[in-house]
């Protein structure tokens, strides 16, 4: 029985955050709307009421059950759930005192309160709140201020029930991660064992006692979650997992091969579907970047099924889908929006009649590699970037021919291994897949990288001759999960160095930019 921490969520847009730093602290932990508390659990150790939106004040408010939890689990309320706390057990809410927006000096009023246990006397933290809590409850006590606001943090006595007006989970709060162990070992008694090796051994289990001996298809990309849920499958039921690998034309410079290759070693069982003369044909003439995404879904279903086909006895279709595909598709209605609707390899299971595994489901992106490594992965699959389902098609602006993908495949070949060479040790990057180490090279550095061939031409010189070509631009960011993402700040060196290379190397290009966009408000890939 794996331990955990419920996280009820109000609709705030860094919840995620709050399950983040817990499984850091090798804590598992769950995430579920704040209407839909899970039944009773013996292995449930505490339960999260996360920030949201919305003011208590509200009519609509998001309204929580805590019948079963105040004052049975231990209990902590972050920015609403303080304030939700507060107003629903006799203290008061109100929205026309001081406000706090950004970083605030938390001043620690009670040292000896579990929750504060080794936190600094006077600390940062980010305070995101247009209501303030006037008045606690009669059988709460302050446990910590600010210079605006007394009720900063509070305490019912005789009961494990914390609440904290600032958001612990986020980078600005200095000790926030601090106090989150405190609230996970202290007050809830957590051991925090839940480690990949841990994780491994219980995904394996359950996955022999959901599928028994019938057999499994899945869909490989070359990329890390698709990659690790297989090895994950094989692990647990060896030769009845067959894997997929679809060509679409539209990958790398010698990807597909590249690919397939890696996996020899790895005693899966990868069928390579080649189909990139289909794709290109039906992507000809099409320039709307939401037709391009749906041309190339559907021909990759047709040719999944094609070869999926083939497969006798196949009932499971596994999927990479990892947990913040499963927050986003849930979506929590009226309060958060529902960022996509969700399906790795959509309208299969229906088509098929497969019904769908998810090893990954309950795994972050940093967590899959993590899995990866204790599965003995190597570290080029483990470490790619990752990329999107439709490949060039949408780095390419505009229609896709054979000539546009040459020239982007070439420049971005020059770009990847001008990150991957480049020798960034003792430069102070942090690896963007285990940002506890330092990177040696900039690949590992970034979250994702690409270049762009643009619709449009620019006059230049080459030689004594006058070129009218291509510019492509360069894009490279650094993320934690793709939500949000900032651009990456190259050495001008390596700016240089690559710029002159692609310029001198591929024909059809004579000028290279650099985005420096960040998401929000751009979004990582350019379509």
């Amino acid at each position: 029985m794996t331990e955990k921490i419920i996280i009820l969520d109000a609709g705030s847009q860094v919840t995620q955050l709050i399950g983040r730093r817990l499984r850091e602290l090798n804590v598992f932990c769950e995430i579920y709307p704040y209407n839909k508390m899970p039944a009773p659990d013996p292995a449930v150790k505490g339960v999260i009421i996360s920030g949201s939106p919305c003011s208590v004040r509200d009519e609509n408010a998001p309204q929580i059950d805590l019948e079963g939890v105040k004052g049975k689990l231990p209990l902590l309320g972050i920015c609403y759930g303080a304030q939700y706390l507060a107003a629903k057990f006799g203290g008061k809410v109100e929205g026309s005192l001081a406000r706090e927006y950004g970083r605030a000096m938390l001043n620690v009023v009670n040292a000896d309160s579990p929750l504060l246990q080794g936190v600094s006397a006077h600390s940062q933290v980010w305070m995101s709140h247009g209501d303030t809590i006037s008045a606690i409850p009669r059988d709460a006590e302050v446990i910590a201020s600010t210079d605006d606001v007394v009720n900063a943090a509070f305490h019912f006595k005789n009961e494990p029930t914390y609440a904290v007006q600032f958001h612990p989970e986020v980078f600005h709060s200095t000790e926030g991660s601090k106090i989150l162990a405190n609230f996970a070992f202290g007050i809830c008694g957590c051991k925090g064992d839940w480690t990949p090796a841990s994780f491994i051994e219980t995904t394996v289990a359950e996955l022999r006692a959901q599928v028994g001996d019938d057999r499994v298809i899945l869909g490989l990309s070359g990329g890390v979650d698709s990659t690790v849920a297989a090895v994950l499958l094989n692990k647990a039921i060896g030769h009845n997992l067959t894997c997929i690998f679809v060509n679409n034309g539209l990958l790398r410079k010698n990807e597909f091969e590249d690919v397939m290759d890696s996996y020899k070693d790895m005693g899966l069982n990868v069928i390579g579907a080649d189909a990139s003369k289909e794709f290109i044909s039906r992507l000809a003439g099409v320039t709307e970047p939401e037709a391009k995404r749906k041309i190339i879904g559907r021909l990759f279903v047709e040719t999944f099924d094609k070869y999926a086909r083939t497969i006798e006895n196949a009932k499971w279709l596994a999927q990479g889908t990892i947990y913040p595909d499963v927050i986003e598709s849930a979506g929590i209605p009226g309060i958060a929006s529902k960022i996509k609707s969700h399906h790795n390899v959509g309208g299969l299971p229906e088509k098929m009649n497969l019904k769908v595994v998810e090893p990954l489901k309950m795994l972050f992106k940093d967590e899959v590699r993590r899995v990866g490594r204790s599965l003995g992965i190597k570290e080029e699959l483990v470490g790619r970037h990752p990329f999107p389902g439709p490949s060039l098609a949408i780095r390419i602006i505009g229609d896709v021919t054979e000539e546009k993908l040459r020239v982007l495949r070439e420049a971005d070949d020059i770009y990847i291994k001008g990150l991957r060479n480049y020798d960034c040790t003792g430069m102070g990057f942090p690896s963007a897949s285990d940002p506890r180490i330092m990177a040696e090279n900039l690949y590992d550095a970034i979250w994702q990288a690409g270049v762009i061939l643009l619709p449009v031409k620019s006059v230049g010189v080459m030689g004594d001759e006058r070129t009218y070509e291509n510019p492509v631009a360069l894009r490279a960011v650094v993320s934690t999960d793709a939500m949000t993402a900032d651009w990456f700040h190259f050495p001008y060196d390596f700016l240089a160095k690559v710029s002159d290379e692609i310029i001198n190397k591929v024909r059809g290009v004579n000028r290279v930019v650099y985005d420096i966009s960040s998401k929000p408000p751009a979004t990582i890939e350019w379509e």
